[in-house]
């Protein structure tokens, strides 16, 4: 994640463009929904697992964030409400439809097509390779859906995402020592689910 400074710049901005919103300006959301439509597709591509619902979620994210924007106060950043409210969206989706809320394609990149270790082109060449780093993906994948959906969370935020404990905290509305014990017993049950295969993912 950026450092603080940058940071700073970054909600003053999106504060400026509230403002901007909140006067009447409505190509000043446009603009926020340009910074962020990535960032919010990445996480509801994450926590649902589907391109598709994922499509859907941001932009039910996005709808939501335009019918309140006018109440927003800057309680926290637009960044983290953005977030907070992806999640919302992403677990009513899933809860409707009666499927796990996170099937995760990455534990340390936020790229969710990009688990494996990159290739060189001699490996993308290799049929052999190429199996073993769908066997990889598959097993990386199972792991983490096998996790409970409150430790799941905490993985897509923290590991996935790359947002810092604090705020993890702010998205989930919970303390940050809450955040930190549920990502360590996360990654101790990833840990431990992924240890049968340990020469796979070396590999």
């Amino acid at each position: 994640m950026a450092g603080h400074p940058q940071m700073a710049k970054a909600a003053a901005a999106d504060w400026a463009l509230v403002e901007r919103f909140r006067q009447g300006d409505r190509a000043a959301f446009d603009e926020l929904v340009v910074r962020y439509s990535e960032h919010a597709y990445k996480l509801a591509r994450n926590l649902t697992g589907h391109q598709q619902d994922a499509e859907d979620a941001a932009q039910e994210a996005f709808v939501r964030i335009y019918r309140s924007l006018s109440r927003f106060r800057g309680a926290s950043s637009f960044s983290t409400w953005l977030y907070r409210v992806v999640v919302n969206v992403c677990a009513d989706e899933m809860k409707h439809r009666g499927r796990r809320p996170i099937a995760a394609s990455s534990l340390g990149d936020s790229d969710p097509d990009d688990i494996a270790p990159r290739a060189s082109t001699e490996d993308a060449l290799n049929p052999v390779h190429e199996l073993e780093r769908s066997q990889r993906d598959e097993v990386v994948r199972k792991a983490v859906e096998s996790l409970p959906k409150h430790l799941k969370v905490v993985v897509v935020l923290c590991d996935m995402q790359g947002l810092s404990y604090e705020e993890a905290a702010a998205v989930l509305g919970m303390r940050m020592g809450t955040v930190k014990s549920r990502l360590h017993r996360a990654r101790i049950a990833l840990r431990d689910a992924l240890e049968p295969y340990r020469e796979l993912l070396l590999a």
